[in-house]
């Protein structure tokens, strides 16, 4: 049996760190967000790309295509988002 090349073996070792890489990146744009303690979900303010989770169409952070809809959210301190306009607790 014939010993790899070092070249082999080299590109062998940047394309496995490169699928790790590639597969991390898609694990943590496709998971939700965390709700940090103390915050509540604020729906129908986010800008578009800037949302929490969650809006109709899509399912994750930063994926909402439009601003102010009013099924995407973001967290916000508990209280404030009662006090912003055109905001509500609830998904619409």
């Amino acid at each position: 049996m014939q010993k790899p090349s070092l070249k082999t073996v080299a590109g062998s070792t940047l394309l496995g760190a490169l699928a790790v890489a590639v597969i991390s990146v898609a694990a943590a744009q496709a998971a939700p967000a965390v709700q940090p303690a103390g915050s509540e979900k604020c729906y129908g303010i986010a800008k578009a790309g800037k949302n929490d989770c969650a809006a109709g169409a899509n399912s994750c952070a930063g994926q909402a295509t439009k601003d102010m809809d009013k099924a995407a959210y973001v967290y916000l301190p508990a209280g404030l988002c009662a006090k912003i306009a055109g905001s509500s607790m609830k998904a619409m």
